[in-house]
């Protein structure tokens, strides 16, 4: 069963990735941005799995993979909000967090070879200030990027609290340890089904309309 939520979580982003590329030509630069961090997930995720069948040590990556998903979500958000004062915040927020991270890896360097709490949190957290503010925004106009917005708040909140409480599970009882990583799995999967949802929604029904015309 975990086998196949890791197996079907991963084909899925590769699905979304494939179908946001073929569409990336002539569209705007958050969708292109969004692209792009699909882009960076996949490969990402195809060198975990590459060094996991290698039997080498892939717990780095997830470095990348948070602080890499706070950047370029980072930029979606800059580049989709109008709000002047909002895009204030993102960039001010942005720069901080990626100095503080920078400050305590040159401060703690093997921190690289374990799981980062404090990473997880603060990315996390500033990436759902930023999409609570897409939502407010669309409360009063154009609903642009929905459904990803509400996979990336749903995923975001849900996987943050799993890795503290995953964190506490270990030192309670190994007959909790993979339940946390399991739900996290079956959160992912939601979040990608959101993405899908919002191409299948928002895009491919533009396409259906432009092959018409």
């Amino acid at each position: 069963m975990y086998s196949f939520l890791v197996n079907f979580g991963y084909s899925l982003l590769l699905i979304n990735f494939i179908v946001f590329a073929i569409g990336l030509s002539k569209k705007q630069k958050s969708y292109v941005i969004f692209t792009a961090y699909l882009f960076l997930i996949v490969c990402i995720q195809i060198i975990t799995l590459v060094l996991r069948k290698l039997g080498i040590n892939n717990l780095f990556l997830s470095h990348f993979y948070f602080i890499g998903q706070f950047l370029m979500l980072g930029l979606f958000y800059f580049n989709l909000i109008a709000d002047k004062f909002q895009k204030k915040v993102i960039k001010i927020t942005l720069i901080l967090a990626l100095l503080s991270l920078a400050i305590q890896y040159s401060i703690r360097p093997d921190l690289f070879f374990e799981f980062n709490l404090y990473e997880i949190f603060i990315t996390s957290f500033l990436l759902i200030i930023y999409a609570t503010f897409h939502f407010y925004n669309m409360l009063n106009g154009e609903k642009v990027f929905y459904y990803i917005n509400i996979g990336i708040i749903l995923y975001l909140f849900g996987s943050t609290i799993l890795f503290l409480v995953g964190n506490l599970s270990i030192m309670l009882s190994s007959r909790y340890y993979k339940v946390p990583s399991r739900i996290n799995y079956v959160l992912y999967i939601v979040f990608q089904l959101f993405i899908l949802i919002e191409w299948r929604k928002s895009f491919y029904k533009n396409k259906e309309t432009n092959a018409l015309n």
